[in-house]
């Protein structure tokens, strides 16, 4: 029985084995590296450095500097608070966006459904860069012709330009999450739908009462890769970065290490930054699957 028992468990061992050793390789081993990394300082031996470096054990001494320094943690607020606006507006034009292709006629959904998602298919390089064409004064139409009606539009300004970021990252990842629920709204069973209509729910009672709840894992899983997205925000402000002054080496907490990590040589600090982002997004994460399934339960 053991025999024939292992000779079930193969078959999977052997599906399973290719992915089991990516994501050993190249997810499991580099947050171990950045770990590692993060425990360590590099000490320059000479006056400037000449003798050549070597690496100390430092333990959380670098976390230390990231929370003393304060830079890191005002970058970590900022996309905290980009994200408290960015998630809802991206998952309910994403809803509305499936909500609308599923109700609508059969000859006009295939095109918007490509219209729609389009964008996602845009590099995130490039769509910064239109949209930096667009926010620039002096080159951008939305700009002129705000001042032919009496407004002046400063999208790059310091108080504004975040937002601007937010308008990118809607515009590219709305389409994706949008065939996401949608995927999920064709899987709703005809005959609940049905049996709606003949109970007399309108279009909207429908809507709230059986294709929300339905498509709740979509909406679900959508929201957390969209958490995770804006504390990772790193192209489109690295892209607009030369256009205005606002947008600071540690802007967000991906450019703060990226900065530190490439320009300042700090390998160690720009680790222990990274190790830190990556808590705060799996606890963000995790803590909102919590909430959401507390309140299922509930």
């Amino acid at each position: 029985m053991a025999t024939g028992k292992r000779r079930r468990l193969s078959p999977g061992i052997g599906f399973l084995a290719p992915f089991c050793l990516f994501f050993l390789l190249f997810f499991i081993v580099p947050i171990g590296y950045a770990l590692y990394q993060s425990l360590f300082r590099t000490e320059r031996t000479g006056l400037y450095g000449e003798l050549g470096t070597h690496q100390v054990f430092a333990g959380f001494g670098n976390y230390a500097t990231v929370f003393a320094e304060g830079a890191f943690v005002q970058s970590v607020l900022r996309v905290l608070g980009y994200a408290v606006v960015q998630v809802p507006v991206m998952i309910v034009l994403a809803t509305v966006l499936a909500l609308l292709l599923d109700a609508a006629s059969a000859r006009g959904v295939r095109f918007f459904r490509s219209a729609f998602f389009l964008p996602y298919g845009v590099p995130g390089v490039i769509a910064s860069i239109l949209w930096g064409f667009l926010y620039t004064p002096g080159i951008s139409p939305l700009v002129s012709i705000g001042g032919h009606l009496g407004l002046t539009l400063d999208f790059l300004g310091p108080t504004t330009v975040l937002w601007s970021i937010a308008n990118i990252v809607t515009w590219q990842f709305a389409g994706y999450n949008m065939l996401v629920i949608i995927a999920q709204l064709k899987a709703v069973p005809g005959d609940l739908l049905e049996a709606s209509r003949i109970d007399g729910a309108n279009a909207w009672q429908a809507i709230w009462h059986v294709k929300l709840p339905l498509i709740r894992p979509a909406i679900v899983l959508t929201t957390v890769f969209t958490i995770i997205g804006s504390l990772q925000l790193f192209t489109e402000p690295l892209v607009l970065q030369p256009l205005t002054a606002n947008v600071t080496s540690t802007y967000t907490p991906n450019i703060a290490a990226y900065a530190d990590a490439f320009s300042n040589n700090n390998y160690n600090y720009a680790a222990a930054e990274a190790v830190l982002l990556a808590l705060i997004a799996a606890i963000l994460s995790f803590g909102f699957l919590r909430l959401v399934g507390g309140r299922r339960r509930g």
